[in-house]
Formats: C-alpha cells, structure tokens, sequence
C-alpha cells in the first residue's frame, strides 16, 4: 500500500514536470514569435525592397547614378545668384512675368555647360547675376532718336537694358522702387543696366525722383531740331487719330497773329531749355550727355563712340555694326545679336510727314532760335539747327 502511494506521487509530480515544460515552451514560442513579428515590421525596409515596392523595373545601374547625383556637390553660383530652380519652375515664372519689359536682343554670360548646368535648358541670362536699378537713364526726348540709340546700346555685350518703357518715374512712382527694380533685366559684375522713357524729360516731378533713387544716375538725353520733332510728333499722332486738327492749327493759337500755343505738348516738348533747367535743379551738367538725333542718323558710329565713353564702357560698337537703309533714310543694324540678318527699326519709324505750309514752319523757327541758343549755352554744344 505504502509503495502503491509512492508510485502515484511520482507520476503526478512526473506529469506536472511535463506540463511545465510544455506551458514553459508555449510561452517561449508566443514570445519569440512576437518579437518577430514587431522587429520586421519596425525595421527598416532595404534599398531594393523600397525601390521594388515604387516600380517592378528596377536597375541597380540606375539606382547608383542617382545616389551618385545626390552626393555630388551642386555648382557654384555667381555671389548674388538666386537658387538653381528646375526646368519647370523657370518656365512658369518667365510666363507669369509681368509688365513684360521686352527683352529684345539678350546675352547670355559666358560660361561653360559643365559649370553652369547648361544642360538643364535655364538661360544663364535668367539665373546669374542681380536685377538692379538703372545706373544710366535715356531721359528723352520722344521723337528724338532714344529707341534707336537703345537698340544700338543693345549690341554692347556689357548693356542690359528694358525694351519697352517703364514709365515708372512720370506715371508709376508710386508703385515703390522694388517694383521697378523687379523690371530690370540681371546683370553681371561690370553690366550696365539701363531703361529709355522719353517723357521724363518734360516731367516736373520726375529728376527729383530719379536723384531719389540714385543722384549719380547717368542721365541722356537725345534731341533733333524741335521744328522736325514736333512734325514727326504730330505725324505719329496722326497715324493714330486720322481725324486729328492740321497740323497749323494746333501749333498756332490764331493763324491771323501767328501766336505760337506752347500749351500744345508737340510744342511745349522743344523747349529744351526750359527742361533741363530743371534737371539741374537735383544733377549736375557732368551727369548729362546731349546726343544729337541728326548725328545719330547720319554718322551712327561716331555718335555710339561718344555715348560708349560716357558710359565708361570699351568701344564695341562702331561703323561695322551699321549700314544706311535708303528706303527707310536710316541706319540699320547688321546682324544683329540673336539674329541671321540685319535688321531695321519699326515700320513707324521714318514714316513720311505730311506737308507743312512754309510759314507755319519758319514761325516755328522764330519762335524756338531763343530757347535753342540758350540750350546751347546750357549744354556747352551747338546743334545747327538755326
């Protein structure tokens, strides 16, 4: 009896040992197997496992070049260069540009497409360099030759210049400078940038603003005969309004008398002296060249030279970037930058004036020969035009 107790002892505490184990191993099993599961999920997926996942054609070549790409140190940029940006992202901002200032003839900066990224289709001349204000201003005057004089400008390789006139001093100063800044073209260390608009010369307001901005601001100013000027003012107006008044009876206040109606901004624009009596008010004379419209026609080269040295720029333009249009009775470029054959300016430029009685004119000339001698005096130069 004793013994058979023993035997039954010994097997419960036998089966209960097993048990043990058993449970022991189960939980073992359930932990490991949670623990398992948590790392792989937790655990970072591998180079391929990612590039798997995102698309079924992966290429180990082409994974290396990319990561390549990514270590590769970015270009150099100009001190005052703005963020590389890609393809798109210059497309967009060049469409969304406003008050689109004509670029006309552009340069881009010499640069190799190793440096400079040129194989990413950015135009250097978008990317590199700064906008800035106008260090020179074609001030006037309208009907005086200040479009040509800017496209020849444009050949210079060291000019950048607006197209088409901001008008900012006379009709949108209150815009704020950052706004005309913004319309400037970039420019690199040793460009000019430069702008024309031909009515700030006859705006009061418009020399104290520009000294506002910068007193040291070259200032030119291209004049013609006012006789001439003013015909070719009336003329343009007329191609606009056909049903314009003749010419003498808004150049004349009573034809009977001869009065001449300086009220009359054909008229009123001639008075050159009485302008740049202003302008002296805020800059001095060593701040203006007087380009002579007559001189820009006749012997573009020689005038381009004077205007060059003014602007502290190498004489680059000169008698072979000119040939005379006879049909036109103007000077013509050859060849110009960006361009397989020569170019002319616009049909409205030497469009033929309409018939001016003899009287009319010659009072015109009396009344101007005072102004003019006194701009003479002024200007320290003798136009010929009496």
């Amino acid at each position: 009896m004793g013994c058979s107790g023993c035997r039954v002892r010994f097997n419960f505490g036998k089966a209960l040992s097993k048990a043990s184990v058993f449970f022991t191993m189960v939980l073992i099993f359930t932990y490991f197997f949670y623990c398992l599961t948590g790392i792989c999920d937790s655990a970072p997926r591998t180079l391929y496992s990612q590039r798997a996942s995102d698309r079924t054609d992966y290429d180990v070549l082409d994974d290396r070049r990319r990561v390549l790409d990514d270590l590769r140190a970015p270009p150099s940029l100009a001190p005052d260069a703005p963020p590389r940006r890609n393809r798109a992202a210059s497309d967009d901002a060049d469409a969304e540009r406003t008050h689109a200032p004509g670029q006309g003839l552009t340069r881009r900066a010499p640069d190799s497409a190793n440096e400079t990224g040129q194989s990413s289709g950015i135009a250097v001349s978008n990317t590199f360099g700064s906008k800035k204000v106008p260090q020179a201003i074609i001030v006037g005057v309208k009907k005086g030759g200040t479009r040509a004089l800017l496209e020849f400008l444009r050949i210079h390789p060291d000019v950048r210049a607006v197209g088409s006139e901001p008008h900012f001093f006379d009709r949108f100063y209150d815009k704020g400078l950052e706004w005309y800044r913004n319309l400037m073209p970039r420019t690199l260390d040793g460009q000019i940038t430069m702008e024309k608009t031909p009515s700030y010369f006859v705006t009061k307001e418009a020399p104290g603003r520009v000294c506002t901005m910068n007193c040291q601001t070259k200032l030119i100013v291209v004049v013609r005969d006012p006789v001439t000027r003013a015909v070719s003012d009336y003329t343009q107006t007329l191609s606009k309004n056909p049903g314009l008044p003749s010419f003498q009876s808004l150049a004349l206040k009573n034809s009977s008398t001869g009065v001449i109606d300086t009220t009359w901004s054909a008229v009123r624009i001639g008075l050159y002296a009485k302008h740049l009596e202003n302008w002296l008010q805020h800059f001095p004379l060593s701040h203006f060249l007087f380009v002579s419209g007559e001189r820009l026609v006749t012997d573009p080269a020689g005038e381009m030279g004077r205007v060059q040295d003014f602007l502290g720029l190498k004489r680059v333009v000169s008698d072979k970037h000119f040939y005379f249009n006879q049909t036109k009775g103007f000077p013509c470029l050859k060849k110009p930058e960006g361009s397989s054959r020569p170019r002319c300016l616009g049909k409205s430029k030497g469009r033929p004036h309409p018939q001016i009685p003899s009287e009319v004119l010659q009072r015109l000339r009396d009344f101007y020969r005072p102004f003019n001698h006194r701009f003479y005096q002024i200007s320290g130069q003798d136009f010929g035009w009496d």
